[in-house]
Order: structure tokens, then C-alpha cells, then sequence
């Protein structure tokens, strides 16, 4: 589940006069089952009136905070561990932080303030010296480079003091001592929530509300309430029966209450663990295997044993487990009690399940036997806090000292709509022998027994059977092991190369190392330029005392909108019935095209009583209402009739056979590529899919549009990278000049390109919704209909042909781009321009043709990301490089470097390129990953391992800076001087997460000469800086900046007469004698922009500014029996130029790279065929999570670097690292081709991205994979 409002939640157990500590998620807990316990938000943990907590003082000043939107969430996770355990180990607190999302900073920065309240070094120690063998002092720098590792200086922080910790309120626990326990009855609006004290009361509840649900954490009856509209008038809430919290130690095992949290489980179970003999504890130890990686903490701390188990999910990891290990149910019914087993309830005929009279009352789980032997597996989109794709649960019980199956029990999760049993499998193999021959025979009759449906949002069925077999298989070798590690001398175990498939991957706390060039030392003490300064926002956002759009104070009077959306991907609307929704309580209207005053920006037609949608998200019309529970209520109940419409184009390859094309289509050359062809000495074609990404910004699209009152004044608060389009927008949908409309940004909670058009289109419905009403309107999406509504990242077809010599050395390249546009053009044709211009990364190609293609279909726009086309092109360009390297049986590192520019030249259009930082970043990158030596190392390990292997790959990148217009890039300040000498700075820029405001009041210390803290930013807005350029491109720091210095100079230059009078006054001073002399003390800054441009009919232009460079080399490990991976090392050396403030950089590095992991080897989009957007949400969709990032990760800035085109010699550095991110779908690409040599699959292979579990299963071919009748793969080598 997602994190961002998170909650400390403290209960008083006066039967044993405990208090126990947890965090939970404020989206999923009822307030009505918080009686009785005390509260925590971050604000209440610390704040900047009071005391800011030592958690959040270290998260800001660790960097571990950029938009700021996740940062309170993370707070809650660290503070509520630290009380209960205030030393916590390193696992502890990457185990806190696995529920918790960020999309920012790639996590680095926040574990940083992690691990200085952690009590063990997280160093390995595994040098001579004991230092560890990722120290940066030996390894990672020239001794005589004048270089900085520090990012922070934890002398500054404050001791945590667990005495001064808040007390668990007196009144509370007098409560629970001394108040008998009574029956808790709410009522709502719509619902009744009613919480018994006795089993005999909740049967007596059962019997009267028949349908209610039984809800203790709420985590799966709340999902289906929040996100799919399923609505219950009474629930009951169990979690206070005492009989339903029971915790016994008998003698055959352990009894669980229902109601019992999987937290609480979790802890028993670890502690019967150590307590019992490991031959009693092996149910337990696979029971509590599952629950460390079932959701997130926040999830397990309120779920319960029993929500588990009824719900009969087939996505549950318990289940199968439980049911395999024979665990019974204690059900009752009134007048009736009974135990069953928990595998009858998956038996499938139905003779023995839990009838809907009855409650479960407890779990027993047993002992395990001598001779009997438990494992579970699993595996998901992401190792933690995911849900599975499949799961298993398995057991075996041998005859007394033999390998013959007395006992087998096999169940499955994911291969169902429920668990599933594998009986008349297990019932065969009874009596056999535990050899090869078991293992071809079981495998067989699995996949014969165990019959998984199709889906049609996407699964994989093919997946899915080879992990159900993976999964018994590996059972098999675990099964072996024990028995060898038991009698060695009867069973030999299995040999060495298998042994490393039976560790699942850890998260471990990552070790991580910042380099960047330290000032010089003559650099005034007080200028902060290329200093590691903290966000300027970095303590609010920790004490979530930052202001965000849904932060905004109520008006008075305000309203609350929710929009309907089409729920055809092309079709004409014959009508619109809003008769039931505007009988909902509390509805004021309904909008539509109709209430738009001027130029409505919605319609698709010319006829407005015509209206035609082009996809599955369009906005149709909206309803206002006096809360937000009411709009949402009324919007589902708005019907919409529709006439199907042909075509309908959802796909690149549909739309190309329609010919369904934005214009225009774009065309670069140079050389001739047909005569190339005819010489060279070897050619390959091929082609790549890449997926589109989902921006998944923390904050999502968020709007208070606010009527003035007056000569149609209006107030529009927007979460937005461009607010003057915002201003444009909104104006011309009200038919008002621009100077009416005041477009108002402090911060945006991420953006990634997101809200730049998208916003606009949203601003203007709220907009013409507040027009109509009066009132004030407020317009918050919800994280599903912002995904379903506003598009994302393109996806890509690149098809290639590529002409190279026997040495390597590529000649001749023919290639086009198709892309996904969705149904309006939006972006996308620039995208298609800007994958040209940029797609030949570090090469220089003598002969290249390339072509793009913007495709029109019937999905939601996608529009600009991060990287803006260049991640798609520039991975297509890598794949054929790979592909090249493969031919040859060269490197691909050694490819690289024959094709890499190396001298002065010009790219393929026309624009002079000095490559020296690039061979420079190259040859550093090399050196300090020591890239050859682990190159080595991962060939010894791929040797000695079959079911795992090691991948290395090293991947360049020249990104361009450049918006390619000139009037794209200009920029203006203003500066304000107050008489009492403090400054007021304003920009056009908007702050994102990227830190652009800490950088403009860094330039703006340096320039006027004062601290920075003299320097406060307020907001952006259309009425101090007009017509700003939005904050796109990397270019914020650049554009804004110097238009800051523009204004310091400028007022510098009016103060220096002044100055030159008293040179040796206050700043105060001449301040104050300014004033006096009349000398103004406001001025503006303005930058023109950059000369850049493009002529797309010559094919050759100067659309960059300049030229970043960079190098990564990442190292994997890839489970071959089901795909899983665990990225074990990643260094970076970037070409940034001058540092402003390397810490902001370096985090804009680490978190753009850890996106770019998501979107090379995670982030799946997947349609139905109906055009729906199926991930909508964190359930499907999943971004990288702390388990994902490198264990290993060091940044290096290259120093001595120096760009002539920018503020202070920087660069614009938000973008560039998400590339280097596909230097791990390659070192993926490196194990796999391990994996098919030494099984001599040596025909070459084609990966597409992402590069999923589930595609690395898939090219790791065996007969898993193959479903070959005959299970030939040797127990072994």
C-alpha cells in the first residue's frame, strides 16, 4: 500500500502493563478502531515551533528529503521503530522503511539518516586492515585530487533521548486499567461500526447482520471500500475479544487468535523459533519466511492472522503454506464448535469449508516431525511489499529413516482465482522414492493437475507454469540438502553448483560512497556555492509543516470536485443520465462542456452536442460537491451511454497498420547509408519493445481553483511545472485576459514532466467549475484516476539494421522509432525529434539513417518524462551495440569503446562535440569499479553456480542539454531588498524535489555577499514573474539562474557607491543609507535564453547548449529458476561541471538512476484489450523500493570540469542519470547470456524492457521453461 500518510499508533496492553508501539497507514484505519489508543502524526513527533526530533533534524540534513512528499511517512517509519527499539540493527531498519515509497531520492540519502541510529557498523571489514572493502580512501579517488565524501556532518546532530520521548497519556491507560470493557457502536452518514467485547456478542451480531464483514486491520475490506466502490451499511470489528487474541504454547505446536496482527505472528513465531529444537520449528521457520516479505510493515502491523485466511485470496502467501503444513482452524457457530483443517477449505469439492454462520476463532499451528521437512516460496514483481505472482507451500514426511514419501502436501497461490491444491499429485508420488525419477513424474503430473487460466490484464500463463515447477524443483534440492545435512552418509546432498539457488536474496543495508571536488581553499567561508547545503525545505518537509495543495487551509464555502471519465477508448456518447447523481447528499452541480465560458480545450468535435471520447480516462464531465466523499459518490453514479466506434488503436503495430500518425514524421541522415551497406563486413537486424512508465509522482495532480469576488478575478493553486501555461489555460477557458487569472506554485510533491500540459487541462475544469458555482473549488485526483487520466512515459518500437566490420567497428545504421502518442499529440512529436537528435549516445556512426514516427491511438496521451525520448532511444542504440558484440564474440565494453567519439567532431547533425569529458568519465568509471578484475570474478562465480549468475556491464552517455528554441529558455527573478536588510527572492522556476530554490538563494548569497539565511523564497507566481518558461529540461538551475544573478548584479551595482563611501560597514548599514538615499532597492533579472536550433529540412542545426557526460557499471545476480535479480553494485561517474551543491546533485543522480532501474527492469504498464488501464495504483504498479536499489553505490562528480554556457560553470543535471540506469538491464543481459552459453543456447536472443522477472525466466531457456513432456534437467551438472 502507499505511505504518505502514516501514523504512530500506541496501545496500552493492562493485562501485562505493556505499551507497544506501531506505525500503520492512515488511508486503510478505521478512526473507530482507535479507541483507546494515542495517536502519533509527524507533526505531534516534532516540529519547528517546538522541537524538530532528531529523525526528522537527520533525514533533512542527511539530504534524504527532495519533493518532500513521502518525507513524513518515512519519519513515522524511523520514529516509531526507534521506540521500541531505540538501537536498532541495520536489518531492523531497512525492514521499517520496505512499506515506505519515495521517488526522489533513491533512497540513499534516507538510509544514510538510518544507519546513524543504528547501534552495528554496517561496514564489512573484509580488508587486511579491517577497513571495508568498498573504502573510498583506497579504492574510489586520486589521493591527489582535492575531493570531498562528506555530504553531512553527523557532529551536528542531536542525541536521541529516549527519555524525552512523548508519554503514553496517563488518562488512557487509567481507561484500560479501570473502565470494564464495552461494546463500541458509531454511526456515520451511511454505516454503523460496531466493536463486541465477547464471542458470544459477535455470534449474536453475526446472526442479526448476516452480511456485515468482520474487519480487524481493514487491509483487504477497506482496499475493495477505497478503490472499487464496495459499500457495507454495518461492519463489525472483532479486534477487542480476548478470545480472538490468544497466544498458547501447547504441546503438538502453537494457537494464533484470528485477530492476532501478522506482526505479532511474526514475533511469536521468531521467538518459538529460538526457544524450540530447530526439528519442531520448520513449519514455523517457512510460516515466518513468508511474512518478512508480505506487504510492509504498516501492512503486517494491522492485518490480521484470520483476514488472511478468509479472505481465500490466491495472492495470499500464507495460505498455501499453512494448508500444506496441516495447520487447523478453531471455527464457531452459535451453539456450535468445531476444528477443521485449513487445507480443507482449499480441498476444491466444497465438502468441509467455513460456512457463512461461523467465526474463526483461532489457528493452531503444529510441530513439525522427525523426518518431515516444510519449505515455502515465492516470488512477485518486487521482492517486498508486493504481491506474489505465484507462491507455494510444501511439504514432505518420509518413512523413518528412508527417503520414502509417507506424506506430501503441495499447495499453490497465483495459479487460481483461490489456493489450490496439487491432491491427486501428491497422492501419486505417496510411496516413491525421493530421486530423479520423483522429480520428472511430480513435475509432469503438476502441470496436468494444476490448470492456470488466462487473464486479460496481462499475467503471463506461461510464467506462471514454469514457476509452479521452478518452485517444486527447488523443494526437491532443499528436501535433498536437509536429508544430507541430517544422515550425510545415506544421502550425499547436492553438489556445490546447485547450493547457491537455495538462498533467496536479503535486502541489506547499502553501502554507499559520494565524491565530488571540494571548494578551493581560498572560498569565502560564507559563499555557498558547491557546498552540500541542505534543502531549504528539508526540516518542514520533515516535520510536515511544508504546504501542498491538499495542505491548503479549507475556504470557506469551498467545494470538492471529482471527475467521470470515459469508460470507452473511442466511442460516440448518445447520452448522459446525472438524475441519481444529483440526489446524492451534499451535490451542487454538475459540469460539462456546456459551462465552459470560451475556448474549451475538451471537446474532439465541433458539434458540442456531439461528444466523441478517444479513450478509456477522458474527462466527459465532473460533479461538485460539499466533500470529497460525496463528489466521488455522485461521479460513479453518473451513466453514460455509448455507440462503439471503429478503429480502436491501442498498439504501436495497430497503429502503424492503420497508418495512424501525428505529423509531422521525422527524418535525420548523414553519410551514405545504402552504399554502407553494400561494403561492410557483417549485418544485423532486429527490434526492441520498451514499455511506457507512469510518472507515479508522490503528490498527484492537485487544484484550488479561488473566485475573487471581482472583475473575475480568480486564485489558482496548482501542483504544475508551468504555471504562466496554467494562466493561459484558464483564461482562455473563461473567455478572461491572462492579468485576471494569478497562478500561485510553493512546491510541487514530484513531477517528472507530469505537470507541465496535463495540469492545465485539470486547472481549467476546476477553474471553469469554480466560475459556474462561485465557489471555491478543490480538485485532488486520486493516485487511480491519475493514472488512468494523464498518460505517461511513451512507449517505444525501435527496428534496427546495423552493418559493422569483423573488428567491430559499426559502419552504417538504419533505424526508426515508433512511439506511442496516445489520441492527442500533446508532446509526443517532440519526443520523436529529441530520440532522434539524441539516440546515437557516446557513438560516432559514419553512415546513419534514422526515422520517428509519433503514433495516434486510443489511449490517454502520454507526454514528457524524465529523459524526454532519450532513455528509449539511446537503450535501442545499446541493444544493437550488445547485439554487435555478441556477433564479433568481442566485449561489449570493448564495442563501445571502438565506436566511442573520441576526438573532436560533430554529430550526426551537424553540432560540434568535444568528447574528452566523456573518455574521462569512461576511463574513471573503469578504474574505480574495478570493472575487469569483477569481470572475472563474475566468470569464476558463474563457473561454480548453475541456478544463479552473475552479470557486469559498463554503459556510457553523452545527454544533450538543450531546449532546442531560444524563447524556450528564458528566465526572469526578482529581487526585493527589505529596509531591516533581509531579501526576498522570486523566480520562474518551480521546486519540484530538484532544489532549485536552495540553488537560487546559494547564487543569490554569493552575488549579494550575505548568508543565505538573510534569503527567504516565498512562492512562484504569474504576478511577480510573468510569462515564465516552465521547469522542464534540467534547465531550472541554469535559465533561473542567471536571471537571479541578473537582479543581484543589478542591485550590487546601485549599492556600490554606498559600499565604496563606508567599505567597511554592515550590510544593514548600507541598506539602510540606500534607503535614505532613494536608491531602489527591487529590481528584475532576466535571461534571453540559448541560441539553440534546429533545421529538420537540412538536418542539421545546434538544438544543444552543451553536453553532459557520464559512465555506470552495475553488477546483478539473477536467480535462473525464477528470475529474481538483486543488483549488488553500481558506480557512476557523472560530468556535472562546477557542483552548485553537490549534495542536491548527487541525490538528483541516485534518484534519476533509480528510476531509470524501474523503468529498464520493473515498471509494467498493462492494458486490457478493451483499452483499460489495469495498474492503477501501488498494488499492480510497482516503482523501486529500498530492496531494489545497488547494495553497493558509489557517485563520483568529475572533477576539473568546467562549462562556459551555464551559472557558476554547472549543469543541468536532473535528467542524465536515469539512462545509466539501463546499465543494469545489460549487466541482467550479461548473466542471461552466461546462463544460454553454458547450456549451449548460442542463437542470440532478443530483450525487451523491462526486462522482468518473468523475461529473464523466459530467456534462461530449460525445460522448466520449455514444458517439455520429459523433465530432463539433471539434479546434477
Amino acid at each position: 500500500m502507499f505511505q504518505l500518510f502514516l501514523l504512530a499508533i500506541a496501545l496500552y496492553w493492562s493485562s501485562v502493563q505493556m505499551k507497544i508501539h506501531f506505525s500503520a497507514n492512515a488511508c486503510l484505519l478505521p478512526i473507530c478502531c482507535l479507541y483507546g489508543a494515542a495517536v502519533t502524526t509527524v507533526e505531534g513527533v516534532g516540529s519547528t515551533k517546538t522541537r524538530v526530533h532528531p529523525v526528522q533534524e537527520r533525514l533533512a540534513k542527511c539530504h534524504g528529503s527532495q519533493c518532500g512528499f513521502c518525507s513524513p511517512g518515512m519519519v513515522m517509519s524511523i520514529y516509531t521503530l526507534l521506540r521500541n527499539y531505540p538501537e536498532p540493527t541495520p536489518e531492523q531498519m531497512t525492514a521499517a522503511l520496505a512499506g515506505n515509497l519515495c521517488r526522489c531520492t533513491g533512497y540513499r540519502p534516507i538510509l544514510d539518516a538510518c544507519k546513524t541510529f543504528c547501534k552495528e557498523s554496517i561496514c564489512c571489514q573484509r580488508k587486511a586492515n579491517g577497513k571495508c572493502c568498498y573504502d573510498q580512501e583506497d579504492d574510489l579517488f586520486d589521493k591527489e585530487e582535492k575531493v570531498s565524501t562528506r555530504l553531512f556532518s553527523a557532529d551536528e546532530f542531536q542525541p536521541l533521548d529516549p527519555t524525552q520521548e512523548l508519554i503514553f497519556p496517563p488518562e488512557l491507560m487509567r481507561m484500560a486499567e479501570n473502565q470494564p470493557k464495552r461494546t463500541l457502536l458509531f454511526h456515520g452518514e451511511r454505516m454503523t461500526w460496531i466493536s463486541p467485547v465477547s464471542l458470544d456478542e459477535l455470534l449474536d451480531l453475526k446472526v442479526a447482520h448476516p452480511k456485515a464483514p468482520l474487519v480487524v486491520g481493514n487491509t483487504g475490506v477497506g482496499m475493495y471500500m477505497k478503490f472499487r466502490g464496495v459499500f457495507h451499511p454495518v461492519v463489525i470489528a472483532p479486534a477487542r475479544i480476548p478470545d480472538l487474541n490468544v497466544v498458547k504454547y501447547m504441546e503438538d505446536g502453537l494457537t494464533l487468535g484470528a485477530a492476532c496482527s501478522l506482526s505479532v505472528v511474526k514475533d511469536v513465531l521468531a521467538n518459538a523459533i529460538s526457544e524450540f529444537p530447530e526439528e519442531k520449528t520448520k513449519v514455523f521457520c517457512a510460516v515466518l519466511q513468508q511474512l518478512r516479505t508480505l506487504g510492509g510493515e504498516q501492512i503486517r502491523n494491522v492485518a490480521s492472522l484470520g483476514g488472511n485466511i478468509i479472505s481465500r485470496k490466491s495472492t495470499s502467501d500464507l495460505n498455501p503454506i499453512l494448508a500444506a503444513s496441516n495447520c487447523m482452524l478453531s471455527l464457531v457457530s452459535r451453539g456450535k464448535k468445531r476444528q477443521i483443517p485449513l487445507s480443507d477449505i482449499f480441498a476444491g469439492d466444497g465438502s468441509n469449508t467455513v460456512t457463512p454462520e461461523e467465526i474463526l476463532v483461532s489457528v493452531h499451528i503444529p510441530h513439525s516431525k522427525k523426518g518431515e521437512y516444510v519449505f515455502a516460496f515465492r516470488q512477485a514483481p518486487r521482492r517486498e511489499n508486493a504481491l506474489p505472482i505465484a507462491n507455494a507451500g510444501m511439504r514432505v514426511l518420509f518413512e523413518e529413516g528412508t527417503d520414502i514419501i509417507k506424506d506430501l502436501s503441495i499447495f499453490y497461490g497465483g495459479a487460481a482465482s483461490t489456493t489450490v491444491c496439487a491432491k491427486q499429485t501428491c497422492s501419486a508420488l505417496t510411496g516413491r522414492h525421493w530421486n530423479e525419477q520423483m522429480l520428472d513424474e511430480a513435475c509432469r503430473l503438476i502441470l496436468k493437475e494444476i490448470a492456470i487460466p488466462g487473464s486479460a490484464s496481462g499475467e503471463k500463463v506461461d510464467y506462471k507454469k514454469t514457476l509452479i515447477v521452478s518452485f517444486f524443483y527447488r523443494f526437491f534440492l532443499e528436501v535433498l540438502q536437509s536429508l544430507n545435512t541430517t544422515d550425510p552418509c545415506h544421502y550425499p546432498g547436492i553438489p556445490m553448483e546447485y547450493r547457491s539457488v537455495l538462498e533467496d536474496f536479503k535486502t541489506k543495508m547499502p553501502q554507499s560512497v559520494q565524491i565530488y571536488q571540494d571548494i578551493e581553499p581560498n572560498q569565502s567561508p560564507q559563499d555557498p556555492v558547491g557546498r552540500p547545503i541542505m534543502h531549504q525545505s528539508g526540516i518542514k518537509h520533515a516535520t510536515g509543516e511544508a504546504v501542498y495543495i491538499d495542505d491548503l487551509p479549507s475556504v470557506d464555502g469551498e467545494l470538492f470536485l471529482s471527475v467521470v471519465t470515459s469508460s470507452r477508448a473511442h466511442a460516440k456518447i448518445i447520452s448522459i443520465d446525472t438524475s441519481e447523481a444529483l440526489k446524492v447528499p451534499g451535490v451542487f452541480d454538475i459540469i460539462s462542456a456546456h459551462d465552459v465560458p470560451a475556448t474549451n480545450e475538451f471537446y474532439y468535435s465541433d458539434d458540442p452536442e456531439i461528444i466523441f471520447v478517444i479513450c478509456v480516462g477522458q474527462i466527459v464531465c465532473a460533479v461538485v460537491a460539499d466533500s470529497d466523499v460525496h463528489s466521488k459518490q455522485a461521479a460513479a453514479k453518473v451513466k453514460i451511454e455509448y455507440e462503439a466506434l471503429e478503429p480502436v488503436i491501442l498498439t504501436i503495430e495497430e497503429a502503424i497498420k492503420h497508418n495512424s500518425f501525428f505529423e509531422p514524421k521525422r527524418k535525420l541522415e548523414q553519410g551514405n547509408v545504402d552504399q554502407a551497406f553494400e561494403t561492410v563486413e557483417n549485418i544485423t537486424e532486429g527490434e526492441i519493445h520498451i514499455g511506457g512508465q507512469e510518472h507515479f509522482y508522490m503528490e498527484t495532480q492537485s487544484v484550488l481553483a479561488v473566485p475573487k469576488g471581482e472583475d473575475k478575478e480568480m486564485d489558482v493553486y496548482v501542483s504544475t511545472q508551468h504555471p504562466a501555461f496554467i494562466q493561459e489555460m484558464v483564461a482562455a477557458s473563461l473567455g478572461v485576459p491572462a492579468n485576471r487569472i494569478m497562478c500561485h506554485v510553493k512546491r510541487v510533491g514530484g513531477a517528472f514532466g507530469g505537470k507541465l500540459l496535463k495540469s492545465g487541462l485539470l486547472a481549467s475544469v476546476a477553474a471553469v467549475a469554480a466560475n459556474k458555482t462561485g465557489k471555491a473549488v478543490r480538485l485532488i485526483l486520486s493516485r487511480g484516476d491519475d493514472m488512468l487520466i494523464t498518460g505517461g512515459r511513451h512507449p517505444f518500437i525501435g527496428k534496427y539494421k546495423v552493418g559493422y566490420m569483423n573488428d567491430g567497428r559499426i559502419r552504417a545504421v538504419d533505424v526508426k522509432y515508433y512511439i506511442n502518442g496516445g489520441c492527442t499529440p500533446d508532446d509526443s512529436v517532440l519526443v520523436a525529434s529529441v530520440s532522434l537528435l539524441k539516440m546515437d549516445n557516446a557513438y560516432k556512426i559514419p553512415h546513419l539513417r534514422c526515422w520517428a514516427y509519433a503514433c495516434k491511438t486510443n489511449l490517454p496521451s502520454n507526454t514528457a518524462f524524465r529523459g524526454f525520448g532519450f532513455p528509449q532511444s539511446a537503450l535501442v542504440t545499446e541493444t544493437w551495440i550488445a547485439e554487435v558484440a555478441d556477433k564479433t564474440g568481442l566485449s561489449p565494453e570493448k564495442v563501445r569503446e571502438i565506436n566511442m567519439y573520441k576526438e573532436k567532431e560533430q554529430t550526426h547533425f551537424k553540432q560540434k562535440l568535444d568528447p574528452q569529458n566523456l573518455i574521462r568519465c569512461w576511463n574513471e568509471c573503469m578504474e574505480k569499479s574495478a570493472y575487469y578484475s569483477r569481470k572475472t570474478a563474475a566468470d569464476e562465480f558463474n563457473k561454480q553456480n548453475y541456478w544463479k549468475k552473475k552479470g557486469i556491464a559498463i554503459v556510457p552517455m553523452k545527454f544533450p542539454f538543450g531546449l532546442g528554441t531560444p524563447y524556450l529558455s528564458q528566465a526572469a527573478a526578482l529581487v526585493h531588498i527589505y529596509t531591516d536588510g533581509s531579501v526576498l527572492l522570486t523566480h520562474g522556476g518551480i521546486e519540484m524535489g530538484q532544489g532549485i530554490h536552495t540553488k537560487m538563494i546559494q547564487v543569490a548569497s554569493r552575488e549579494l555577499n550575505i548568508p543565505m539565511s538573510r534569503i527567504h523564497f516565498c512562492e512562484t507566481s504569474t504576478t511577480t514573474v510573468p510569462n515564465a518558461c516552465a521547469s522542464a529540461g534540467s534547465a531550472g538551475t541554469d535559465v533561473n539562474g542567471m536571471a537571479v544573478k541578473d537582479a543581484c548584479q543589478t542591485l550590487l551595482s546601485r549599492l556600490q557607491p554606498i559600499i565604496n563611501k563606508n567599505p567597511k560597514g554592515t550590510w544593514n548599514e548600507w541598506i539602510k543609507e540606500a534607503f535614505e538615499q532613494s536608491v531602489s532597492l527591487s529590481a528584475t533579472g532576466y535571461f534571453r535564453g540559448y541560441n539553440d536550433s534546429m533545421d529538420w529540412e537540412k538536418g542539421e542545426g545546434q538544438p544543444f547548449t552543451y553536453f553532459l557526460f557520464g559512465a555506470a557499471c552495475s553488477e546483478v545476480e539473477i536467480n535462473c529458476l525464477t528470475g529474481d535479480h538483486k543488483n549488488l553494485r553500481t558506480d557512476i561517474v557523472m560530468d556535472v561541471g562546477c557542483s552548485i551543491n553537490p549534495a542536491v546533485d548527487i541525490g538528483q543522480i541516485e534518484g534519476a538512476f533509480v528510476q531509470g532501474i524501474g523503468l529498464y527492469t520493473m515498471e509494467e504498464l498493462k492494458y486490457s484489450p478493451e483499452g483499460v488501464l489495469c495498474t492503477r495504483g501501488p498494488d499492480q504498479y510497482k516503482i523501486p523500493a529500498v530492496c531494489d536499489i545497488p547494495e553497493q553505490f558509489s557517485v563520483s562528480l568529475l572533477s576539473s570540469s568546467q562549462n562556459p554556457y551555464a551559472i557558476y560553470a554547472s549543469k543541468g543535471i536532473g535528467e542524465a542519470g536515469l539512462f545509466l540506469g539501463c546499465s543494469v538491464f545489460f549487466a541482467l543481459r550479461d548473466a542471461i547470456t552466461s546462463v544460454r552459453n553454458e547450456r549451449g543456447l548460442k542463437t542470440s536472443f532478443v530483450l525487451n524492457s523491462p526486462l522482468t522477472a518473468e523475461q529473464i525466466r523466459a530467456s534462461c531457456a530449460d525445460d522448466f521453461t520449455e514444458m517439455r513432456p520429459c523433465f530432463s534437467i539433471p539434479v546434477w551438472p
